[in-house]
């Protein structure tokens, strides 16, 4: 046996921190004596580096590991008679250091990949809410649209060209309404149009503020309203832009039939 083959067996014990006492002094003088024992030492401690170092990142290096563990098992098997160093564990038994420092990296791996998936499946768990209100807004819509109970109403102007027109769909049971004008002028800096449900009894009630698009568009959809009111039809006037309370005359727009 070479003294680099006597001494390879503790350069992985040393690197670990596990070699103790006379070994560890006697290891020592000869790293400094020897380059090649210097060189593999530098390299087993560049490995465990390494490893270390992968638990914060997304898998370990496999080089750097396989390079350890190599190391780890090229201890030499000599019959117990040619023995000459005092008896101590083996290589192999420092195997046991090794696997829980192992299990404790791919640990802290795992408990990093963890908490990436629970922030994933939290921000899934978000835009899944979010589509479901969306959802459920736009069956609202379209049931709206679509129910045969609806009371529909045509709001037109008869002084302005091209003619303006709102078409109000209320359901009464739902307290249901969407709004849809057309051609619609534009109005002075801090005026809106404010669509009103005129019940069958009682006094106008606020259905929705709106500005008309550079086309003349706008809707309103679902505003707040009482649950069960009758509505005898729907009218328009110019409010300031936070809306009114009661309609400011003249009315601009009322509904012509159902």
């Amino acid at each position: 046996m070479t003294v680099h083959e006597q001494f390879a067996e503790d350069l992985a014990l040393y690197a670990l921190g596990t070699l103790q006492g006379d070994e560890r002094v006697a290891l020592e003088k000869h790293v400094e004596e020897c380059a090649n024992c210097r060189l593999e030492l530098q390299q087993l401690r560049g490995d465990m580096a390494l490893m270390a170092l992968a638990a914060a990142g997304p898998t370990p290096p496999r080089r750097a590991r396989q390079r350890l563990m190599d190391a780890l098992a090229r201890e030499p098997r000599l019959p117990v008679a040619v023995q000459t160093r005092s008896p101590r564990r083996s290589w192999w038994g420092s195997l046991g250091w090794v696997a829980a420092a192992a299990a404790l990296i791919f640990a802290l791996m795992l408990r990093r990949e963890n908490a990436s998936l629970r922030q994933d499946v939290g921000a899934m768990r978000s835009l899944l809410s979010q589509q479901t209100l969306e959802l459920a807004e736009a069956h609202d819509i379209v049931a709206t649209l679509r129910a045969s109970d609806a009371m529909r109403v045509t709001l037109v102007a008869t002084k302005a060209a091209p003619q303006p027109q709102g078409k109000a769909i209320y359901v009464r049971d739902r307290s249901s309404l969407i709004f849809l004008a057309s051609n619609f002028p534009n109005l002075p800096p801090q005026k809106a149009y404010e669509l009103w449900l005129i019940p069958t009894s009682g006094a106008p009630i606020p259905a929705g503020v709106f500005k008309p698009d550079a086309r003349g568009s706008a809707m309103v959809i679902n505003p707040p309203l009482p649950a069960g009111v009758e509505a005898k039809t729907f009218a328009i006037t110019v409010e300031p832009e936070q809306g009114s309370t009661s309609p400011t005359m003249p009315i601009v727009m009322m509904g012509v039939g159902g």
